[in-house]
């Protein structure tokens, strides 16, 4: 089902590089093609569990997708339809999550802290891009589409649920450990796992594993955020239903850096 309008909405048009094109849904048909890729990468390639109404369906979906926007990207070589979906962001704003009654991230985090934060929030969920996609250009892509998606919004805070693979703590021991250790949000901004949930991130004492294996060992979106200027919250959470850990990631627009942001600034001026 596709959102109701939130006022009048602006989106960006979509962004190109080369036969790659970044936008956000604007039909059913999008979404849909969102949600079977979803189902793909996290049930079929992540092994996430599906109760039998999803794998009939073959479609990750949930309540959220009906207000959220739903970042693409295309690959127009493979034509105009649902084939062309090869990557995907779910975005949610303030106003979207009201309808909801609360942010998806609430399920594991104590996020008021966050949600008290002022100006427009941000809550960044369920990226996936196809196998062969998994290239610095596609998340280059997705990151410009975000940052255009800021800008246009005039976001002052992203955060969400970035994920591990797996549910084994030793696997993710030195991970965990060293974003506590050199990535903690400050206290305003700290987002804690809720209580029944809470997993102590600080597995490994500090000096006792390799910072820079650790570093160069997290999943390349979780590294797109600390490039970002990122801080990860108080508590990991093991999701056993997608075979994830998870952490929370919170960026503050006005701390970021990163590049894709800064030329989006340049190319889009001023808004009125």
């Amino acid at each position: 089902m596709m959102a109701e309008p939130i006022g009048q909405e602006f989106h960006f048009e979509e962004l190109r590089s080369g036969h790659l094109g970044v936008r956000v849904a604007s039909s059913e048909w999008e979404i849909r093609a969102a949600q079977a890729l979803r189902f793909r990468v996290f049930y079929g390639e992540m092994g996430a569990q599906a109760d039998a109404a999803t794998q009939a369906s073959g479609l990750d979906a949930d309540a959220y997708d009906a207000v959220a926007d739903h970042l693409l990207v295309v690959d127009h070589d493979r034509g105009e339809g649902p084939e062309s979906v090869v990557g995907t962001y779910r975005l949610i704003r303030r106003a979207a999550a009201g309808r909801i009654g609360r942010f998806y991230s609430a399920d594991e985090y104590d996020i008021s802290r966050l949600e008290a934060f002022p100006g427009e929030v941000l809550e960044l969920g369920r990226s996936c891009t196809d196998v062969a996609y998994r290239t610095r250009g596609t998340l280059q892509l997705l990151w410009g589409g975000i940052a255009a998606y800021v800008f246009r919004h005039k976001i002052t805070l992203m955060f969400g649920c970035a994920s591990l693979p797996g549910v084994e703590l030793d696997a993710n021991a030195e991970r965990l450990s060293y974003l506590a250790h050199h990535h903690m949000a400050p206290e305003n901004l700290r987002a804690r796992a809720l209580p029944q949930r809470y997993i102590p991130m600080e597995q490994l004492p500090q000096g006792s594993y390799d910072a820079k294996r650790a570093l160069m060992d997290l999943p390349p979106l979780i590294k797109g955020y600390l490039r970002l200027g990122g801080f990860v919250g108080e508590g990991a959470v093991l999701d056993h239903q997608f075979n994830t850990t998870d952490v929370c990631v919170v960026v503050k627009t006005d701390l970021i850096t990163d590049k894709y942001f800064k030329h989006y600034e340049r190319q889009s001026g001023p808004k009125g």
